[in-house]
This record gives structure tokens, C-alpha cells and sequence, in this order.
């Protein structure tokens, strides 16, 4: 097993153990839960020599977190009560549990998913907590992702990790009321999966491949569900999979990240086009528009542009000044600003961008920001201020391929 598959490996199973486990003992127990599967990861990592992996990977993880679970709780004197409650046996831990269960949610992890969403978690936490007990994600991934700072990451898990204790619900199937009052979190939690597997704040890699899949797999879940199946859900399962039609193209021989401008159009992937436009048709049903909506309009637009030069970048600015009007961001204006460049000029871009600087103090740590100011003041002339911003998003850029794509696109200004 190389390197790169157990990342990839032990990320999945985390969720999936989290999700499991707390299906069996109890939301309210998650810290102790985490450990557990943490402890099961580590000994794995310790006892698999490379390439002798036990037959069924995933049942050896459960069994060994399953475990470290039910000695912990022993040791809090409350075992007997608990296996008699919730029926955790050894031949419990012995078996593979079926991941597809009876109910409204069929997926332990999409299920855990809506109760990390329950309404006596502050909003705020909701998102947090699902990227960190069932994607996976590290507290810095989370603070980029979210434009926050890490210190205010812990405090969103300590409130959601309190409120879990407090309230004590565990995991059971939903009412059909509580899951459609739910599901905009969910989705949103989705969204933010698939964002950081497309261009990652990881330090190892700018695209992770594995965190696009589970988002799409998930959203599938949501698509394929009675309550669940409106417009929003399929224009964000568009969105996914249009993206998704480029994924091929975005990376190199040796893994650095290709420009939108310079990919080869015909590695993308036609099916995944055609599905993603067969679900965005599906998603103007209705009178619904969403912010999915307008994102999934704007990655349409550069699926069906014949090249870059061909893009129809008016219509695309058009969407994101929708955009805006959906939810108001200063990233959303940035975006704006770089489609208005490609349209109108770069003079027309900076004028978008007119009244934002400084921007929100995290996202001036970003390099989004910095990158998009040094390209149009260097398209602009303005040499001394261009180099300003390079310098700012080559400082802050999370990864060595995302530097390698700056430079690049820094090397072919004016």
C-alpha cells in the first residue's frame, strides 16, 4: 500500500468509524469516540508492514476502534449499561456492520451528517464539526477553508463537543420534518468537502481527488431521496459534477496544477459534462434559484466553451452578480472582478474590487486575494503594486503546486 492510498484510506475510514461508532454508543460520547478510531488509525500505521495489509482493512479498523471504545468505557464503570442499551457485544465487534441501514438517512455517514446539524448546535459549530469528527479535516484545514482563524475553530468544536454532552441524543432516524429542516447545513457542509478536495488548503497536494468522490457520493444519497430531491440538492450535485468533467485536465505529469487557460479541453471528461448539464436541467424545476444554482451556471459555462478565448465571460459575470445578490462575499467579488478582467479589461476588474481594500482580515491572509491583485495591477502596469500582491500570495499559498501555478501565471504577465 503506498503512502498517497493509505492518506487517502484512513481519511475515509475515519468518518466512517466516527459515524458508525456513534451510531452504537451515543453522539454525546464523540470525544471518546474520536480517540478510539485515532488510536485504531495509529496502530495500523504501526502493525501494517507495507504491502501485508489485512484481508478486510476496514473490519480490522472497526474491530480494533470497536474495542478501544468498549475499554474506555469500562474503565468509566458504566460498560454493562451501555452494552446492554445499545446491544455492543463481541460478536458486535466482530462483525463488518452494513453500511447501508433500514430508514430515511441509509448511510451512516450522511446520517451523522444531519445530526451534527441538529438544532441545539450553534450554527456556527455545525459545519465545523462535521469537517472535523467525519471528513476528517485538521483544525488548519478547517480555518482555511473557512476563512476564520484556528483559535476560533477550537471554540466552534469545544460549543459543539458541549451541546453533544448537554443534550445527549444519539443517533436515530430522522423525522421527515427534522431532515428537511437540516438539509441546507448538509448541503453546505457537502459544498465545502467537494471544495477542498477540487483545490485544496492542503500543504501535500492542491487537489484531492478522494474528497471530491465522497462529496458527490453523498450528495448521490441526497438526490436519490424523496426528501431530499429538490432543485438546490441537484444544482449542487451539478456543480460537483462539472468540476468534476475537468479534474483530469487540472493536473500534469508530475502532479502541478494546469491553468483553466492552458488545460487540454479534450482530457475532460464528456460524460460527466452531460450529467452535470442532465442535473442542472433538472434543477431549474421549480421556481428555486440558489447560490448552486449560479455556481453550477458558471462551471456549465466553461464545460461548453470550445476554449478560453471562446468563454462567454458576460454571462458569466452575470452569474456571479447573482451570486452576490444570493450571498454577499467579498470572495464572490473577487471572482466577479476576474471575469469582468477576462471581459471587459483589467482597468474594469480593479474597478469591481473599488471600496474592498483591506479586505475581511483572514481573507487578506489569503492568496486568493493577493494572486488576483497582482494579476490585474501587473495586466494594469502597475509594476510596483503587481509585485507587492505576488510577493503576498507566494508567502501564503498552501501548498508548493499552487506556488508552481503562481509563478507561472506571475512569469506570463506584462
Amino acid at each position: 500500500m503506498t503512502a498517497p492510498l493509505e492518506e487517502h484510506f484512513f481519511r475515509r475510514e475515519y468518518g466512517r468509524l466516527v459515524a458508525m461508532l456513534s451510531r452504537r454508543v451515543g453522539v454525546h460520547h464523540l470525544e471518546t469516540i474520536e480517540d478510539a478510531v485515532q488510536r485504531a488509525l495509529l496502530a495500523a500505521l504501526e502493525s501494517w508492514p507495507t504491502g501485508q495489509v489485512p484481508t478486510n482493512p476496514s473490519a480490522w479498523l472497526y474491530r480494533v476502534a470497536h474495542n478501544n471504545l468498549l475499554d474506555e468505557l469500562r474503565r468509566r464503570a458504566r460498560t454493562n449499561e451501555l452494552a446492554a442499551a445499545h446491544e455492543l457485544g463481541q460478536s458486535d465487534a466482530e462483525s463488518s456492520p452494513d453500511p447501508f441501514l433500514a430508514g430515511d438517512v441509509r448511510d451512516d455517514l450522511l446520517r451523522m451528517l444531519f445530526s451534527c446539524c441538529d438544532d441545539a448546535i450553534p450554527v456556527d459549530s455545525q459545519l465545523v464539526l462535521a469537517l472535523k469528527t467525519l471528513c476528517g479535516f485538521d483544525v488548519r484545514e478547517i480555518a482555511e477553508r473557512l476563512f476564520t482563524t484556528e483559535a476560533n475553530v477550537y471554540k466552534r468544536l469545544t460549543r459543539a463537543y458541549g451541546r453533544l454532552r448537554d443534550v445527549g441524543f444519539e443517533l436515530r432516524d430522522l423525522e421527515p420534518t427534522e431532515l428537511r429542516q437540516r438539509l441546507p447545513s448538509v448541503r453546505a457542509i457537502l459544498y465545502v468537502l467537494f471544495t477542498e478536495g477540487y483545490l485544496s488548503s492542503h500543504a501535500d497536494g492542491a487537489i484531492r481527488s478522494e474528497l471530491c468522490d465522497e462529496a458527490r457520493r453523498l450528495s448521490e444519497l441526497l438526490a436519490e431521496h424523496p426528501l431530499s430531491a429538490e432543485p438546490e440538492t441537484f444544482a449542487l450535485l451539478a456543480l460537483m459534477y462539472l468540476h468534476t468533467a475537468r479534474q483530469s485536465a487540472r493536473q500534469n505529469a508530475t502532479g502541478g496544477l494546469v491553468l483553466l487557460e492552458e488545460q487540454d479541453r479534450s482530457l475532460w471528461d464528456q460524460e460527466a459534462i452531460h450529467l452535470g448539464l442532465t442535473w442542472l436541467a433538472r434543477s431549474a424545476e421549480g421556481d428555486v434559484f440558489s447560490r448552486y444554482h449560479a455556481e453550477a451556471g458558471i462551471a456549465a459555462e466553461h464545460c461548453r466553451a470550445p476554449s478560453f478565448a471562446e468563454t462567454r465571460w458576460e454571462r458569466i459575470v452575470a452569474c456571479y452578480e447573482l451570486l452576490e445578490q444570493l450571498a454577499p462575499s467579498a470572495i464572490h467579488a473577487l471572482n466577479r472582478a476576474v471575469a469582468v478582467a477576462e471581459s471587459q479589461g483589467a482597468a474594469a476588474g480593479l474597478a469591481v474590487l473599488e471600496g474592498l481594500e483591506p479586505p475581511p482580515p483572514r481573507l487578506a491572509e489569503s492568496y486568493l486575494w493577493s494572486a488576483v491583485f497582482a494579476d490585474l495591477h501587473g495586466r494594469c502596469g502597475n509594476p510596483e503594486l503587481a509585485a507587492r500582491y505576488r510577493d503576498a500570495a507566494l508567502s501564503s499559498a498552501p501548498s508548493d503546486a499552487v506556488k508552481v501555478a503562481l509563478r507561472r501565471r506571475f512569469q506570463a504577465l506584462p
